[in-house]
């Protein structure tokens, strides 16, 4: 990726290259890069089980944050499942679950099933207890996946949405490739990807060194899911957050090919569905 960056400490990278040599040193050294993943979860393994926790003392915008996510799932929801996904057993996938957050304030009200994959044990201990009460025999969590994303392979055909937020940063490039094209044949038909992630808008990628993390920026990430083989259905920006983060921004992805959609003249350019170049 020829894009310029800089870490958490200041210093500039000419390219995400020169960047991940640092950070989990040269391809085949596979020491420096389980140890990266190894810091990254005892980072979080530090953390709070709690909403403020996982939200980095932020807990306030949770409110914000699943609004935004709500009306970005409701209309991809009504676009791409059949008969709006009304009267179908609906299965969503809740990657980098933590505490459960997502799914018990809304995956939970729209899927019959969500899974949770998480792999710091003390979160998804407590998605357990969060999600004990809530929901019914139509709309429960199902499964908790004690694994890390890299490692996880979903099963076939299972999901109608896999929902990854605010961790597909602790991926490098190669794994974060690896993970989209396995999980690419455990979409039902009409099924799709959201990623929810922060931005970075001032360099091509910000490095985070105390968690182990990279923040990408749009073309960082567009470029990755070209290698994926994915389709951008639908974007959309998170409103009501502090000025003080950094901007998020919700991606649709599909597998197939999305039909254009017909708008007024005036509107078409901007409104049909992308296909990543």
């Amino acid at each position: 990726m020829e894009v310029s960056g800089v870490d958490s400490e200041g210093k500039e990278f000419n390219s995400a290259q020169e960047m991940w040599r640092e950070a989990i040193g040269e391809e085949g050294d596979e020491t420096k890069k389980t140890q990266w993943y190894r810091d990254g979860v005892s980072y979080w393994e530090g953390v709070e089980a709690s909403v403020d926790g996982v939200l980095g003392g932020y807990g306030h915008v949770n409110a914000a944050d699943i609004t935004g996510s709500e009306v970005f799932l409701k209309t991809l929801i009504q676009e791409r499942l059949v008969n709006g996904g009304t009267n179908q057993h609906l299965v969503a996938l809740d990657c980098g679950s933590g505490i459960g957050r997502i799914t018990k304030n809304l995956l939970i009200r729209y899927f019959n099933e969500v899974d949770l994959l998480e792999p710091v044990a003390q979160f998804l201990d407590a998605a357990r207890e969060n999600l004990a009460s809530i929901g019914s025999e139509t709309h429960k969590a199902t499964n908790f996946f004690c694994v890390p994303l890299q490692e996880f392979t979903p099963a076939p055909q299972r999901y109608d949405v896999i929902w990854v937020q605010w961790c597909i940063g602790h991926l490098t490039d190669d794994d974060f490739v690896s993970f989209f094209n396995r999980a690419k044949g455990c979409l039902k038909p009409g099924g799709f990807f959201v990623v929810k992630e922060n931005l970075a808008k001032k360099a091509g990628f910000v490095l985070d060194k105390e968690d182990r993390s990279i923040t990408r920026s749009n073309p960082y990430f567009k470029e990755l899911f070209r290698r994926c083989g994915l389709h951008l259905y639908q974007t959309k920006d998170q409103k009501g957050l502090p000025q003080e983060l950094f901007a998020v921004k919700m991606y649709a992805l599909t597998v197939d090919i999305p039909p254009k959609v017909h708008k007024t003249r005036s509107k078409t350019r901007s409104n049909r569905p992308q296909i990543i170049k």
